[in-house]
């Protein structure tokens, strides 16, 4: 069907058992071993020595022989008492360990949890893993009442592969769960956590190459254990019939038929997309290329990697390492990036980050600095750099000649900016400025060679990478945004030298926050824009590696040129 992602295949058989196994641990008696279950010095449990525990499918607490009452989704989250390491993500004094839940649909289940109640973000789980400052596991034991084993390589992978696509394609998975459902209340008034596992398992049948019975499997496991029986039951009913329906080429798809309106709303269905943004795609590029744009934010995103050349490395060290690490990769047309897919894990694990030898950072910001085209001597600023990926690669730039200024409003991703300047040896090179452009702009008599503003914008052109952004846009959202880009484009202008240039790009592909700005821009400033004392260039970037276009304009000469 048109719109689907190509299969991947994610999945790797794991031994089977009769029933659940728990392990109690003693934190200090307990150690990490080589072992099979990895974990030794443990007292184990199960279902044949266990009495069966109301609403927990025979899961209860270590040294409790009192029955508790059912728990619905996450109402009845069990605390955390003082025995909970602060060190040790989800690890207790006393912890209960699942070693027959599936581990990576239990983290993925409370991600998706946590996305949907606005306290996570779609990204990938960082270097430390189990250890991370979002105490993934600890969030695990507080939603689930128990904690699995920690997360391996591929676990990782699962998580990020499971969550995102979950997320990309969570209005199509929806209406389908809800047309599988006895009627729509039962949808609607489904408690949280039996809604994500069955969008997990809704994901894995239909988009990934995951084994049917594993699929139905492990998810109704992980809902009788982490909700009830019943919930394990509903689960199984559903995802069964899902197979039917998927086997016999019958899925209850809208059809895209009707006047404007309700093709726009069949195909936000088809292709999980909001309703405006079909509706406004195909009103400014046409059906074609508005299908095109959305199986292209649909897929799974690449990553491109761009060497630190300011520390002596080349992409053929980059490339070595990578060869080194197996990881899959492809050479950029641009001389310093190196795309992968995936391996994003042992990138991060191997230190290539940490150690200063590259950056994540796409092409498409390659691209803007390239049309800054940073010279030794240049004085440059930009005007929103965080987190820095952009103002690095301009300082590598510089031969060490010239001097950055990396302003933001946000204090905390400056000093992130400026934590990975020091590891790409480049903090001498750059300076931070807390501020908000607007007031900076008033206040100060500095003027620069060339000054970057990468705008504030709706992201609509990144949609592949940022799997959440989609259902957090709003089209009232971009009035405000324009209102601001306006803004800081006008204090942006007065910081440029006479003979300087201005850069202003955005990771948008929407015309208002594009052309539009710049078009009143010059209407606004006719007699700066044309004075001959300043060269303005405008950038504007078509992102998301689907298609980029540039245009650049030198305002003080004909537009025709």
């Amino acid at each position: 069907m048109e719109g689907v992602a190509p299969a991947v295949s994610l999945f790797r058989p794991r031994p089977s058992a009769r029933f659940p196994v728990l392990l109690a641990a003693d934190s200090v008696a307990a150690r990490r071993s080589p072992s099979a279950d990895g974990w030794s010095g443990v007292s184990m449990r199960s279902l044949e020595t266990s009495p069966p525990r109301a609403g927990r499918s025979a899961v209860r607490k270590h040294g409790s022989t009192e029955s508790a009452p059912r728990r619905s989704g996450i109402t009845r989250v069990p605390r955390l008492g003082p025995a909970v390491s602060t060190k040790r993500a989800g690890r207790r004094k006393d912890p209960l360990i699942n070693l027959e839940v599936s581990r990576h649909r239990a983290v993925a289940a409370v991600r998706l949890l946590r996305i949907e109640k606005g306290k996570a973000f779609v990204d990938l789980l960082n270097e430390k893993a189990n250890d991370s400052g979002d105490n993934e596991m600890g969030y695990v034991e507080r939603t689930l009442g128990f904690s699995t084993r920690y997360l391996e390589d591929w676990d990782i992978r699962l998580v990020t592969v499971i969550v995102a696509g979950t997320v990309r394609w969570k209005r199509y998975l929806d209406y389908l769960i809800m047309s599988l459902c006895s009627e729509e209340k039962v949808f609607r008034e489904m408690e949280p956590l039996l809604l994500q596992i069955l969008r997990i398992g809704f994901f894995e049948i239909l988009k990934l190459d995951v084994p049917a019975y594993a699929a139905v499997d492990e998810n109704v496991r992980l809902a009788k254990v982490a909700l009830r029986p019943g919930a394990g039951n509903m689960v199984n009913a559903i995802l069964r019939k899902l197979l039917l329906l998927k086997e016999t080429n019958s899925l209850p798809l809208p059809k895209i038929e009707g006047d404007d309106r309700a093709q726009a709303r069949a195909l936000s269905i088809i292709y999980s997309h909001p309703v405006w943004m079909v509706r406004r795609w195909i009103r400014l590029h046409g059906k074609d290329e508005a299908l095109r744009l959305m199986n292209w934010n649909n897929s799974d995103p690449r990553f491109s990697l761009r060497v630190n050349t300011s520390k002596g490395y080349t992409r053929a060290d980059l490339v070595k390492q990578l060869e080194s690490l197996q990881v899959h990769h492809e050479e950029s047309v641009m001389d310093e990036f190196v795309r992968i897919q995936e391996g994003m894990q042992a990138v991060l694990q191997a230190g290539l980050l940490k150690d200063g030898m590259c950056a994540v950072q796409d092409e498409s910001a390659g691209l803007v600095v390239s049309v800054v085209d940073p010279q030794p001597g240049d004085t440059i600023i930009d005007c929103c750099a965080a987190p820095g990926g952009k103002t690095l690669f301009m300082a590598s730039r510089l031969s060490r000649q010239g001097k950055i200024r990396a302003l933001d409003v946000n204090k905390g991703r400056l000093r992130i900016l400026m934590d990975a300047a020091k590891q790409h040896s480049l903090d001498d090179m750059i300076t931070d400025i807390h501020a908000d452009l607007r007031l900076y702009a008033k206040e100060t008599t500095a003027k620069y060679d060339k000054v970057l503003l990468d705008a504030p914008c709706s992201g609509l052109g990144v949609l592949s990478k940022r799997a959440d952004l989609r259902w957090n846009r709003q089209f009232e959202d971009l009035e405000e945004l324009m209102c601001l880009q306006d803004e800081l484009l006008d204090s942006a202008s007065t910081l440029v030298k006479p003979g300087g240039i201005l850069i202003y790009s955005t990771c948008s592909i929407d015309p208002e926050e594009n052309e539009n700005r710049i078009t009143t821009f010059v209407q606004r400033h006719p007699v700066l824009v044309h004075n001959n004392q300043h060269g303005f260039f405008f950038f504007l970037e078509y992102a998301g590696e689907l298609r980029i276009f540039v245009l650049i304009e030198r305002i003080n000469r004909p537009l025709t040129n």
